[in-house]
């Protein structure tokens, strides 16, 4: 049986680098401040702990997409064992007006920086396209700061800025960390986390 290649990141014997069973450290900061409500849209939700931790943490409503049907699968079924109401679908984070809704709130932990510049202008209109003005993105994306050339494909401040340099407001872009399961870069790789405002 074949699977599409994101398909293939969860059909393995060990689970893929960032799916750590748990929210990143910096989401569920984010919940514990109350800032993770309205409508809510997990963009690259994978198997779902970030769309989950908004659904405890006060959001009205919940949509996490992913591009992997294995992926969104194991988040229904997580839904369904911890009883909450999320809606996960099979999506393209670069064609959400698909989904026909608008969100207050978005999250990205991690998609960003797998698209090449093409894509990624695609995906930042559609972030747009869903978002209501004044909404807010959240963002997390692998940075610059990562020595080495292992990993996913490093990000700079500038080009998050230059990416939403149209149509937002980039309120605030912070130096994190990822926790990541395994692999050749540690337990923790750099990251940018961002606050993004739809203008």
């Amino acid at each position: 049986m074949t699977h599409p290649p994101w398909d293939l990141s969860y059909t393995g014997e060990e689970a893929a680098p960032w799916d750590i069973g748990r929210p990143q450290p910096a989401f569920a900061r984010l919940a514990a401040a109350g800032l993770l409500t309205g409508r809510v849209l997990d963009a690259g939700c994978g198997t779902g702990e970030h769309s989950l931790l908004a659904a405890v943490s006060g959001a009205d409503s919940v949509v996490g997409v992913d591009v992997s049907a294995v992926a969104i699968e194991r988040a229904r079924t997580k839904a369904a064992e911890r009883g909450l109401t999320v809606r996960f679908e099979v999506a393209d984070a670069r064609r959400l007006d698909r989904l026909g809704m608008t969100f207050d709130t978005v999250i990205d932990s991690g998609l960003f920086h797998v698209f090449d510049d093409a894509d990624r202008a695609s995906y930042v209109r559609s972030l747009a396209s869903v978002l209501r003005s004044g909404g807010t993105c959240y963002l997390m994306c692998f940075s610059d700061r990562q020595p080495g050339d292992l990993g996913p494909r490093r990000v700079t401040e500038a080009e998050l800025r230059e990416a939403f340099s149209h149509g937002w407001l980039v309120a605030d872009i912070t130096a994190d960390t990822f926790d990541i399961n395994r692999g050749p870069i540690g337990t923790t790789a750099q990251a940018w986390r961002a606050t993004l405002r739809r203008a």
